[in-house]
């Protein structure tokens, strides 16, 4: 078996699952070849993510001739998959509205993409979200390149989905995987109930082997520690407005912020109004290593986002036996709650104020409870190891021909891995 990941930009500081699910697969026999439509814009931090980079082959990066060399001989020993092809260009056109431009790139790349794969040997194709790299991927199965599948995970893959073709790309694909029940469902209204069976739910993972529980004692240093792009989405401006009001009871009280990105200028502004520069600390983007020190040492982690699909930091957090305070929006309300953390209404500062002060004011021992708790479940569902024997059943269906790649009777026991 050899499968083609297909990503849009590869690899990314923010999409570090993506990297464990391959290796996760990988060490269980199957073949990957790595392919993304151009690299990250911004530098990466991480040894693993830069020797993902040479690993990759990139099909927009000084291969514009490349590009029409390949069409141009699609055209001729193609033509019947060229025109099915334009027949999805065209819906996808069509549905978006707009953007004639980047459609042609799209099937440049998925002409050129079907030849790489075909070249490669690859009999399956698979891509995180249900974008751009969707939309490339079902052109090259069109084509006569190798069928796919994709994995969404929202949210806003699920903001526009008439204009995103969501629902073709569900009807052509062989299967589509959800990171939650909520994703789930959210693929089955955009795509239609008679789909309802081709969405499987395997669950992004951490190795938590690589998360051993940290013995830091829940201290008055201990620190609230968030990552995340800095970003309107996460709300790390209303964690400094939060902070005003709780370092008034708690004037040891410290904030670790983990990341960059556009909302950086607001983040700093606040804290200098709020004269929080002794208790909020920017560090930036930081490799793996760094993030784990950091969540080890935390009091909690600290994520009050808008807009999430799971974040996987929250499976690293409490993995690492540290408590999460999140907000009860998307698939978050599937792994945290009162038992391993706090969940909170999105959007409110006086909310996130409470579960900081709940935390300050919880006892080391009842913390550490939360923390173990958040562990347990961490390694019933979100293990990337069983999570990737139940993917690798997928991609097996594929390879016996299974309609829509149902699982095959012989694939079934690694899609019945126990969820508790």
């Amino acid at each position: 078996m050899r499968i083609g990941y297909l990503m849009n930009a590869y690899p990314m500081t923010s999409t570090t699952f993506i990297r464990r699910e391959i290796h996760a697969l990988e060490a269980t026999g199957v073949s990957i070849a790595r392919y993304a439509i151009r690299p990250w814009s911004e530098p990466l931090v991480d040894d693993q993510d830069k020797a993902e980079q040479h690993k990759t082959f990139y099909l927009l990066v000084g291969r514009l001739p490349a590009l029409l060399a390949d069409f141009a001989a699609e055209t001729l020993v193609n033509p019947k998959g060229l025109w099915r092809a334009l027949q999805g260009w065209w819906q996808l056109w069509r549905n978006a509205g707009g953007g004639f431009v980047p459609h042609v790139a799209y099937l440049l790349e998925a002409v050129s993409l079907k030849r790489r794969a075909i070249r490669d040997g690859i009999t399956h194709l698979h891509t995180h979200f249900s974008t751009n790299s969707a939309a490339v991927a079902m052109l090259c199965h069109r084509l006569g390149g190798p069928g796919y599948s994709f994995t969404a995970h929202g949210p806003d893959e699920f903001v526009d989905w008439g204009r995103s073709s969501l629902a073709l790309k569900v009807s052509e694909a062989r299967f589509v995987v959800a990171i939650s029940e909520f994703c789930r469902v959210q693929l089955a209204r955009a795509a239609g109930m008679a789909h309802w069976d081709k969405i499987e739910i395997v669950r992004c993972g951490i190795d938590p082997s690589e998360f051993a529980p940290s013995n830091a004692p829940f201290d008055a240093e201990a620190p609230f520690v968030t990552v995340g792009r800095l970003c309107p989405q996460k709300a790390q401006t209303l964690i400094v407005e939060a902070a005003a009001q709780v370092v008034v009871r708690h004037p040891d009280l410290r904030i670790v912020l983990i990341g960059d990105g556009e909302t950086r200028g607001a983040i700093e502004a606040a804290i200098a109004r709020h004269g929080l520069q002794e208790n909020i600390t920017l560090l930036g983007w930081r490799d793996n290593a760094e993030v784990r020190r950091q969540l080890e040492a935390a009091r909690a982690l600290l994520l009050p986002s808008f807009a999430e699909g799971l974040p996987v930091v929250i499976m690293e957090a409490l993995a690492l036996a540290r408590p999460a305070i999140s907000t009860y929006i998307a698939g978050i309300p599937e792994l945290v709650d009162d038992s391993c953390g706090w969940i909170i209404p999105a959007g409110s500062v006086d909310d996130i104020a409470a579960a900081m002060d709940s935390a300050f004011e919880t006892p080391p021992e009842s913390l550490a409870r939360k923390g173990a708790e958040g562990r347990r479940r961490v390694e019933a569902r979100h293990d990337v190891n069983k999570n990737a024997r139940q993917l690798r059943a997928l991609f097996n269906a594929t390879e016996g021909g299974a309609a829509n790649g149902k699982p095959s009777p012989d694939c079934l026991d690694a899609l019945k891995e126990p969820v508790q």
